[in-house]
């Protein structure tokens, strides 16, 4: 059997705590997909083996939770082991990492939230917000908030929509695999733009 489907019958056994774990186990491990897990929270919902409301909630706990592991993740790594990590990666500057603080800084708190609706970042923005040490209290808002409205969204699509709940994660897989493109994209003009720089100056000598 495999993750998905230990997950699956994890949440239909359980109800809505088997839900919320689902959900934090998606948190620290993106590759499983909470554009199933959701509206399957809210299919089940439907057939009347979980309260509509106690999945939103538990499912809201749960991201909380695997966001909080990720959070203390990043804080454990902290600013020094960041830039330490960073001194040693081809292609990576230290003002690469001062920018990004800089940045974080000015937009973490938006990072946070919309990020929780973004999917594959929903995940991984809780890493720098552990390293930059952002206060433990508004994380824990935005995060709840953000992961509240998603989760929502999506169970609540899954009990409208019943045994077509998967339609959902057709939809969100696609929107996933865009934004996964965009990254590599922008990763690869980073590698580029970097070799070019790095050739110039070469040449220059």
């Amino acid at each position: 059997m495999d993750v998905v489907s230990w997950l699956t019958n994890l949440m239909e056994s359980l109800g809505a705590p088997g839900a919320g774990i689902a959900i934090a186990l998606e948190n620290l491990f993106p590759p499983l997909p909470s554009e199933l897990f959701l509206p399957l929270a809210g299919f089940t919902a439907s057939q009347g083996k979980m309260s509509l409301v106690a999945a939103i909630i538990w499912t809201t706990v749960g991201s909380v939770a695997g966001a909080l592991s990720l959070y203390y993740l990043g804080a454990l790594l902290g600013r020094d082991r960041m830039r330490a990590i960073a001194r040693r990666m081809p292609l990576m500057k230290l003002s690469d990492v001062d920018k990004t603080e800089e940045w974080f800084a000015r937009h973490g708190k938006a990072t946070v939230f919309f990020g929780r609706m973004v999917p594959i970042f929903r995940s991984l923005i809780s890493i720098p917000a552990g390293v930059e040490r952002m206060a433990l209290p508004a994380f824990v808002l935005l995060t709840a908030a953000g992961s509240l409205i998603w989760n929502t969204a999506l169970i609540v699509a899954g009990y409208v929509l019943g045994e077509n709940y998967h339609v959902v994660e057709q939809y969100l897989g696609i929107a996933g695999k865009v934004v996964l493109g965009l990254v590599v994209l922008a990763a690869g003009f980073f590698i580029a733009s970097r070799l070019s720089r790095r050739k110039n100056s070469q040449a220059r000598k």
